[in-house]
């Protein structure tokens, strides 16, 4: 792959970057001439990830995370614009799956979901948004937030009623800081995948009923990470200049009925 140098001088942090989808986020944004800023809980795998990165020839650093903890959520962001640079664009990537049918999941379940899920999401953007403006990166016009939503959001994925319902939250969350940021110039849309095998998913795949699954699928297979990068890239680039509070969908038709 040629690199693209569309995000030359950004710096952008991706939330559960420790493997799957978010590693594979900053490869992408590095690639494409980013600073990445790898964050997750577990910080001895972020900075694999990072030293991967790095070795590439990318530029990458990496910080421990945990969303769930609202209060490390601030000064980090306060001491990525200190060490790194401010950042201009946030991939909210950090998601749990909140596995668990209507009438067996717990208080505990339900909460870690929307903890994770919803409440890290919206407190990361809102870290975001603050340094965005604060620091003239909205203003120059390169403010993208990209929050990592689902098929989930608008299809009914079964045996996961928290997850779908927390997504959905997402789906919306992104409208509503879309409108109040636009006059700031803060692009914020979200990326709704289709199943790609992750950490999360992958030990269902790998059974007899998930395999099933993937058979019911419209083009009877999972998608590749990959398939998402020109999704990414657009909205975490200059061409989102004219694209905020958009839900943009790619499933390989897995939500078509």
């Amino acid at each position: 792959m040629v690199a693209d140098q569309s995000l030359q001088g950004k710096v952008a942090l991706v939330t559960g970057a420790s493997g799957g989808l978010g590693a594979h986020f900053a490869r992408v944004l590095a690639r494409a001439g980013a600073e990445v800023v790898l964050t997750a809980r577990r910080l001895d795998r972020v900075d694999a990830e990072a030293g991967a990165i790095n070795a590439a020839g990318g530029r990458a650093h990496a910080r421990a995370l945990d969303v769930a903890h609202v209060g490390e959520i601030g000064p980090l962001f306060d001491a990525v614009a200190a060490e790194i640079g401010p950042v201009a664009i946030l991939v909210n990537n950090a998601g749990v799956g909140g596995e668990g049918r209507a009438l067996d999941i717990t208080p505990e379940a339900w909460d870690q979901a929307f903890d994770v899920n919803v409440r890290g999401v919206f407190f990361c953007a809102q870290a975001a948004a603050r340094q965005m403006i604060e620091r003239g990166v909205a203003e120059e016009g390169g403010a993208r937030i990209v929050n990592i939503a689902s098929i989930a959001s608008h299809t009914v994925l079964p045996g996961l009623p928290a997850y779908c319902a927390s997504k959905a939250a997402v789906a919306m969350l992104t409208k509503s800081l879309a409108r109040e940021w636009a006059r700031h110039g803060i692009a914020v849309n979200a990326l709704c995948p289709g199943y790609v095998e992750t950490d999360i998913n992958g030990a269902w795949f790998a059974t007899e009923a998930g395999q099933r699954q993937i058979k019911g699928f419209p083009r009877r297979r999972l998608m590749e990470a990959d398939d998402l990068d020109a999704a990414l890239l657009m909205l975490a680039g200059p061409a989102a200049r004219a694209i905020t509070g958009t839900l943009v969908t790619i499933d390989d038709g897995q939500s078509l009925p």
